[in-house]
């Protein structure tokens, strides 16, 4: 059999790098796509069940300026599932990912439980970034519906987990239609949003969920010491005083109401929200 010594240390070579460099994108949770060639960086981070591709028309408007880093959470939208994600593995690994590539202060845009990746982000790693924004995402969601609410410790998120898992896939894409609409108002959006969840790995669907509803990051709003946009819904409007006091301890942070969006504020208020963001990202 004939030999190719070049192969065989270049295979060495690779996997020599791969473990120096600590990550590989096959230990990532999730996928991503680079775009733009600016000098400042935006990562962008999707909410439950989305692809990147929520982001298209923002990323659109500011490649030209910047470098766009776009991720898709393993599992969502079709893509290769993980054991045993959570949301606390999922902040500390996006950290990971912007300290190993070198990302210097980024700028962190993220929706729904992106929102709150980004706020733990900013709050865990308060070095790592320039400024978040936060698409209609609160800092502990049940919060809303549970003022007294408290976080558990080894929350068991298998009864969730059960109930999504055992349904037939008829039955999901049903409750995703259903769901879906009282979330984003556009309808051509909303086609995008059911194929995406119904893509999505159920398991990781359910349990980020589950996960994200036990989560409470009011404590930690103090830590963040960079500049923060939080955009909302328009419903939040009549819930003012709730959502402040959520908010207190970001010191700084200005809080902005969309006039008619649901919680899909960039697909339902479209010029509204990237003149929010023009304004608030420019130097």
């Amino acid at each position: 059999m004939k030999k190719y010594p070049s192969l065989a240390i270049f295979a060495l070579f690779t996997m020599l790098y791969a473990h120096a460099s600590g990550q590989t994108t096959a230990d990532r949770p999730f996928e991503v796509k680079k775009s733009g060639q600016g000098k400042l960086a935006i990562i962008f981070i999707p909410g439950l069940g989305c692809s990147g591709e929520v982001w298209d028309q923002t990323v659109a408007q500011l490649e030209k300026d910047y470098t766009c880093y776009t991720l898709t959470m393993a599992g969502f939208s079709g893509t290769q599932p993980q054991p045993e994600p959570t949301f606390v593995n999922w902040e500390t690994q996006i950290a990971r990912y912007i300290r190993e590539n070198n990302i210097q202060k980024p700028i962190i845009i993220g929706h729904s439980v992106g929102g709150g990746l980004a706020l733990a982000i900013a709050a865990d790693f308060p070095q790592l970034v320039s400024k978040i924004i936060v698409v209609d995402a609160l800092p502990c969601l049940s919060a809303l519906q549970y003022p007294a609410f408290k976080s558990r410790e080894n929350n068991d998120c298998t009864p969730m987990i059960n109930q999504f898992t055992a349904i037939s896939d008829d039955q999901f894409e049903q409750m995703q239609k259903s769901t879906v609409a009282a979330l984003v108002a556009d309808t051509s959006a909303q086609k995008k949003v059911i194929r995406w969840t119904i893509q999505s790995d159920r398991k990781t669907f359910a349990g980020l969920f589950c996960d994200f509803l036990n989560t409470d990051l009011r404590g930690k709003l103090k830590s963040i010491q960079c500049p923060a946009l939080i955009l909302l819904e328009s419903s939040f409007s009549r819930l003012k005083p709730i959502i402040e006091e959520q908010y207190k301890d970001l010191k700084g942070a200005q809080l902005q109401y969309s006039s008619k969006a649901l919680h899909f504020i960039m697909f339902d208020d479209e010029e509204w929200y990237q003149n929010q963001l023009t304004r608030f990202i420019k130097p």
